[in-house]
Formats: structure tokens, C-alpha cells, sequence
């Protein structure tokens, strides 16, 4: 099955067989057909097309995508240029500018990113309009826990950014001593003030990188007219 169109697909190809992933891509296109769905259903595995398996060098756990019209591309944190910056995406923004003195942009798309191998994976891929989290539990997290797995088992470094208690508790999968696993709460308004701003995460995964003889991330993201 040639789902994602890179790497990827033979990496999870044995996942593609199992009954769950089966049975959950059926129940999302019936979903697609009969309700408004996020992201559109062309960019429902984004994230994993952007940033191919060889390419990985960071990940960065969302949750599920954004749920209001137009927001949501099917990468974690970003939205489309013209869309208003999340609150929890202008955290990220304070933290980098701050941390390593990024400017704070005036658009949310973080495509830059992905294309420089950060994985910005959602655990949780479909939302229905105006509903968070209304497709947790439907076999999503089974598919990206074995995405993180396959990362985990890479030998070359990879940092995870694990951000709140849902990304947190997908440590346990990550298990291979040469990657870097970088926690603290998560960047919403709700939290940032008790760990996220001053966490220094990108200084410290640009740092963890270069020690290990891979190119840093460019974290700018640059204003768009």
C-alpha cells in the first residue's frame, strides 16, 4: 500500500495489514463523507509526507488537530498562513524568541520545519468540526505509537519534544539511549507559565545535534505578506 508516498510506507507497511488500521481508515472515510472532518482529507498524514523516516532528526507531540474551519493541515502546532496564531503556537513563539531570539513571526505555518526533518506528529490524526478530541480512541494512537516505535528504533539521534501530559506519557516508548527525550508542560495558556517558558528546548535540541554531528534546526519561521 503506498498510503503516504515516501519511506514511510515501507517502514509501517506491516501496520497497514492489521485489522484495527483497517477498521479505523474505514470508519474515518465514512466520517469524511458524512460530516466535517479536519484536516482536509488529503492532509490527514501531512506530517508524515513533509518529514520522511530517514530525514527524522526532532519530534514534536501534538494532540489532536485544530478543530475549527480552516485552521488544521494535518501538522502539529501549524496552521495555514492567514489564520490566526493559536494561543498555545504563540507560546511556542515567546519561548523561541526568548530562547534563541527568533522574531515572532505573523503566521503559523510550520511546513519550514518538516522540511528540515522535525516530525510535527498529532497522536491523533481526524477531529470533527467543533469537537476536540472526538476521534481519541479510535485507533489513531495505536498507528502513532508505532510511528514513535519505528523512530525509536533508529540509530541515528533523533529529540523528542514532549509537551504535557498526553506527549509525556508516550515516553515509555522511547526507549533507545542515543536519543534525547525533552519534557515539560504543555505550551497552552493554561500551563506555560509552570514549565514551558524557560524550558530552552530548541537551544537544547539545536545543541544535542551539533554534538552529534547533525545540522541544527532553523527555527525561524519568517513573515509571510
Amino acid at each position: 500500500m503506498k498510503l503516504i508516498g515516501n519511506d514511510w510506507d515501507n517502514v509501517l507497511g506491516e501496520e497497514y495489514e492489521k485489522t484495527y488500521f483497517n477498521e479505523l481508515i474505514s470508519r474515518i472515510s465514512e466520517q469524511y463523507a458524512t460530516k466535517n472532518i479536519f484536516p482536509p482529507k488529503n492532509r490527514v498524514f501531512a506530517a508524515l509526507k513533509l518529514t520522511p523516516y530517514a530525514s527524522v532528526r526532532v519530534v514534536i507531540l501534538g494532540q489532536d488537530p485544530y478543530h475549527e474551519k480552516g485552521q488544521a493541515q494535518g501538522i502539529s502546532f501549524s496552521v495555514p498562513v492567514g489564520e490566526k496564531i493559536p494561543p498555545s503556537l504563540v507560546n511556542i513563539f515567546k519561548e523561541l524568541n526568548t530562547d534563541i531570539g527568533c522574531y515572532i513571526p505573523n503566521n503559523g505555518n510550520l511546513i519550514k520545519w518538516c522540511k528540515q526533518g522535525v516530525l510535527m506528529l498529532n497522536t491523533v490524526l481526524t477531529v470533527q468540526e467543533g469537537m476536540a478530541n472526538s476521534h481519541k480512541g479510535w485507533g489513531w494512537e495505536k498507528f502513532t505509537d508505532a510511528v514513535i516505535r519505528k523512530l525509536n528504533d533508529k540509530d541515528e539521534p533523533i529529540v523528542f519534544l514532549l509537551w504535557g501530559r498526553n506527549a509525556i506519557s508516550k515516553k515509555a516508548l522511547i526507549t533507545n539511549k542515543k536519543h534525547l527525550v525533552l519534557e515539560t508542560v504543555h505550551p497552552s495558556p493554561l500551563s506555560a507559565f509552570g514549565g514551558f517558558f524557560g524550558c530552552k528546548h530548541f537551544s537544547r535540541a539545536n545543541k544535542f545535534l551539533i554534538e552529534n554531528g547533525l545540522t541544527p534546526i532553523d527555527w525561524q519561521i519568517e513573515n509571510k505578506k
